[in-house]
């Protein structure tokens, strides 16, 4: 496995929002819950981890290409900060390593054969439904 990519804490804009909810009184005047923001295409991570986590079907990614992600789990400013920060750490490491490239194979003589009989099986069935034959 490859070194784990780190990510500069100057290229994260976290913001304190208040948390939705069930909570009480202190979801309605504390603001625990963490905003984070990453701009992928001007973050220093390399050129393929960038190009791949712009691929990831993420509804979190923007149009615009920044991650959004908010952390409300916790009932602490900082625990929701590390959950959003262990977030888009595990995040990026999860595109990091390249997706192995996929090996051509051909289906095997007995698969062939077998989904050959199973298909002959099927149409012995279908042709028993039809109407039938008063001659």
């Amino acid at each position: 496995m490859s070194r784990p990519l780190v990510i500069d804490e100057a290229e994260v804009e976290i913001t304190a929002i208040r948390a939705q909810g069930a909570g009480g009184q202190n979801v309605n005047k504390v603001a625990s819950a963490i905003h984070l923001r990453f701009n992928i295409a001007a973050s220093s991570l390399p050129d393929d981890v960038k190009a791949r986590l712009l691929a990831s079907r993420d509804s979190r990614i923007t149009q615009g290409g920044v991650l959004v992600l908010k952390a409300q789990r916790h009932r602490t400013q900082e625990l929701n900060r590390l959950d959003a920060l262990a977030r888009l750490h595990e995040l990026v490491q999860g595109v990091a390593q390249p997706p192995r490239a996929r090996k051509a194979t051909r289906p095997t003589r007995g698969s062939q054969l077998r989904r050959l009989a199973g298909k002959s099986r099927r149409a012995v069935v279908k042709a028993g439904r039809g109407r039938p034959d008063l001659s």
